[in-house]
């Protein structure tokens, strides 16, 4: 059927999306039956319009009418129709295709006037009619060739039976229903061959969003590992370097040698410490206080090792009943108190401080109070943690870690009258496994 069509949408899949061909990328193949299927339609149409002009042009010549008549009606039918054809594989502009089905109506039409024989030819006509043309009109056409196919017979022998108009009355609307199902075939394969692009568009945008996804996921994992890192290398690492020079500058000061050789011993222990933490963080292996024992008993060796470094007092206060804790809340709860009590080996200039690890019922709490020369903590919350006694970064590092875990820090200080820290973690918000034996 030739292909003057409706005009299309401006969704229109372009070229590499007609029906027949292969989307590699994203793996869907468009439909080639249902382009095998219009195809077939188009060619059956063609073959019944030539054999239908074959039957008429053979009857009118055997009924008298001129051989050479019959002949140059026929090939001009022929040639305007193959024409149709020809134009439909490059335009699809319904007013030109209009036209050209008008003009071979009027062909027609001639031809039904030299010989009623020629009235087959109302079939592909009706045909084109319900394709081309818009209802309204493909109807007022269809019954004007019906029109003509009835008084034809009256024309030329003035006479006609029931069967002249039945029969042709049956055909025209079979025909002109066929066709509007044809045009419904075209408009149901440009529809697929759209969603088949829209498909194609949405898979290659997904798959640029999976793309970015895991970018920022790699992203984050780094950004993640980074703060981790320095948690802990401000926790462990640099605590134990500041203590070392703490030490060595004592060592230096002082002219007893016992107390130099005490004061080396130390450092040589912290910056055997310091080594281990070192590889324990890029390795993100459990800290070394931890390995072996519960964290009270890391807490007790942790306050007993400062008050031997630095002479303050140093005074631990566990439950002896604390509940089951993860991994991770211990590890954040040993990483607070080593960053605290850095603080107040460093700067706090305390002579006693007092740590204490208790069940708060739904909580396990853990508070840091010392005696020493304090801090303004609304002016350090009101700054965001910053300015405030070693830079402010180990109190910010400390609440963070602790925030991940559904927990908190209170800091609590005025300049001259010492600092409290009080660290909580919630029991049974966290669930990393705890080690096999760190109950005892």
């Amino acid at each position: 059927m030739p292909q003057p069509t409706p005009p299309q949408s401006r969704t229109e899949p372009s070229r590499e999306e007609r029906p027949g061909r292969v989307d590699t990328a994203a793996g869907i193949r468009a439909p080639r039956t249902w382009a095998s299927l219009v195809g077939s339609i188009r060619i059956g149409q063609a073959v019944i319009t030539v054999v239908l002009l074959v039957i008429g042009a053979w009857r009118a010549a055997t009924n008298g009418v001129p051989l050479p008549w019959v002949l140059a009606l026929s090939l001009v039918f022929l040639g305007w129709y193959g024409g149709g054809l020809v134009l439909s594989e490059r335009t699809s502009d319904r007013r030109l295709a209009t036209w050209w089905l008008l003009g071979l109506t009027l062909i027609w039409l001639g031809a039904v006037v030299v010989s009623p024989e020629f009235v087959w030819l109302a079939f592909p006509l009706w045909l084109l009619a319900g394709f081309v043309m818009r209802l309204r009109w493909a109807a007022l056409l269809s019954v004007a060739i019906l029109a003509v196919v009835v008084t034809a017979p009256l024309l030329h022998t003035g006479t006609t039976t029931y069967a002249n108009v039945i029969g042709p009355l049956v055909g025209g609307v079979f025909a002109f229903g066929i066709s509007r199902g044809y045009l419904e075939l075209v408009r149901d394969g440009r529809e697929r061959r759209r969603l088949i692009a829209s498909l194609v568009a949405t898979q290659e945008e997904m798959a640029a969003l999976q793309d970015e996804l895991a970018r920022t996921q790699r992203e984050s994992g780094a950004s993640d590992e980074r703060t981790r890192v320095s948690r802990d290398i401000h926790d462990t690492v640099a605590q134990s370097v500041s203590s070392i020079g703490m030490l060595a500058r004592a060592a230096l000061e002082g002219d007893d040698p016992v107390q130099r050789t005490r004061a080396l011993e130390q450092i040589g222990a912290l910056s055997a410490e310091g080594l281990a933490d070192a590889r324990r963080i890029v390795n993100a292996l459990m800290p070394a206080e931890l390995e072996s024992t519960a964290l009270g008993d890391a807490l007790a060796r942790m306050l007993e090792r400062l008050a031997e470094e630095t002479g303050i007092e140093a005074t631990l206060n566990a439950d002896d009943d604390l509940p089951s804790l993860g991994l991770d809340a211990e590890v954040a709860l040993l990483r607070t108190a080593q960053s605290a009590l850095a603080n107040v080996r460093s700067h706090a200039a305390a002579s006693r401080v007092v740590v204490t690890l208790a069940d708060a019922g739904d909580a396990v709490r853990l508070d840091i109070v010392d005696d020493g020369v304090g801090f303004d903590a609304r002016r350090w919350d009101a700054q965001g943690g910053v300015g405030s006694r070693g830079g402010g970064y180990g109190l910010r590092s400390m609440r963070a870690r602790l925030r991940e875990l559904g927990g908190g820090l209170d800091v609590e200080s005025t300049p001259g009258d010492g600092t409290a820290l009080s660290a909580h973690l919630p029991l049974g918000g966290v669930t990393s496994a705890r080690r096999t034996g760190d109950e005892g």
